[in-house]
């Protein structure tokens, strides 16, 4: 890519599990479409936390982070995010203290305060103990800060005594993970600010507040040592193909997923274009896929598009707020017949929108 390129792409990858392939193909597939955004110079491969979902692979953020950081050169590899209730701050820090050491320099820490599941799997999550609650997220950020320092954290027993902690393996200074706050809300734009951190704003499935939150982030905004302005990324769902009629069919599949998701039906693996075309579904999920399909200049969920066109748009949407970057979620399906250990939609994604970047 050039390198006085005007917008930065990046990716968000929920490792989709489509009709008649497993999960485990799902993350084979995932690792060629990683290798194809390092090739192509994106900035960051990030993956989301979501759990027992048919349509979803991505379960473990650490885990796929180290198999891309092991594959790839450049791209900065991590999470998008990791949902902190689930998860002993302690735990997380050292999983990505680890994953600094495989891939110094290379690591982002995504984190957000939603549980990406329902409340029995959150219970499963935490057996020996309650689930944190969301009013819980801005301490457990500190302490993941503080945890990831080489000077560790502090911790007063009972007696009054101090017991110093930190995460191991112990990073060097420029090899720290980069901790971004991830929300679709004010909340984290908020605490981001305060704590002088990145912000991405879930723009692929996030509700009206863009602007605000961007506004409160960038007004708010406390300097700190590793980030002295405010920084910014936005989400886009992607479906990009050489001609507008194929990328409309692959992004079919994931409408009727969002779909069935929004309204309550059961939830099934990705179908193909084909089977998504042959069964209307009933009647609310099917006018909720009709309309996820619109695109609005001012929010654009989604880009459905030949390269050059989709491009332009992510370009202008970025510069309309002002961001750092674009991270796309490449969400196109696959048609019958299609290789069914790789991800054939979102590899043309990414290479498509890398090349016409240049």
């Amino acid at each position: 890519m050039n390198s006085d390129r005007t917008l930065a792409l990046s990716v968000l990858d929920l490792v989709p599990v489509r009709t008649g392939q497993t999960s485990a193909q799902a993350v084979v597939a995932t690792l060629e479409v990683a290798a194809t955004a390092d090739k192509l110079g994106y900035r960051r491969y990030w993956f989301a936390e979501h759990h027992n979902m048919p349509a979803v692979a991505s379960t473990t953020p650490p885990v796929l982070a180290a198999a891309v950081a092991a594959r790839t050169e450049q791209i900065r590899v991590g999470s998008g995010g990791v949902m902190l209730p689930n998860h002993s701050t302690l735990i997380v820090a050292e999983q990505f203290a680890a994953l600094a050491a495989i891939a110094p320099g290379r690591i982002d820490l995504g984190l957000g305060r939603a549980p990406g599941s329902d409340p029995v799997i959150s219970q499963l999550l935490h057996q020996s103990g309650t689930a944190p609650g969301a009013e819980s997220f801005p301490q457990q950020v500190r302490e993941i800060m503080a945890l990831l320092d080489p000077a560790g954290a502090g911790v007063r027993l009972r007696g009054g005594e101090g017991y110093a902690v930190r995460s191991t393996p112990v990073a060097v200074a420029g090899e720290i993970p980069q901790v971004w706050l991830l929300g679709s809300s004010d909340f984290s734009a908020k605490l981001a600010a305060e704590l002088g951190l990145p912000y991405v704003f879930a723009n692929h499935f996030g509700g009206p507040g863009l602007s605000d939150a961007l506004a409160t982030y960038r007004d708010t905004y406390q300097p700190s040592e590793a980030f002295p302005e405010p920084r910014t990324i936005l989400t886009v769902n992607a479906s990009v193909a050489p001609t507008a009629e194929e990328a409309a069919e692959r992004m079919l599949p994931q409408r009727r997923t969002m779909a069935r998701l929004r309204t309550g039906l059961p939830m099934t693996a990705q179908e193909t274009v084909e089977e998504a075309q042959a069964t209307p579904l009933p009647g609310p999920a099917e006018s909720y896929a009709t309309k996820s399909g619109s695109t609005d200049p001012d929010r654009l969920k989604e880009v459905v598009d030949t390269p050059d066109n989709a491009l332009e748009q992510l370009t202008a949407f970025a510069g309309r707020y002002g961001v750092d970057e674009v991270m796309i979620a490449p969400v196109a399906g696959a048609y019958d017949g299609e290789p069914i250990d790789r991800a054939p939609g979102a590899e043309q994604t990414v290479r498509l929108l890398g090349e016409a970047l240049g």
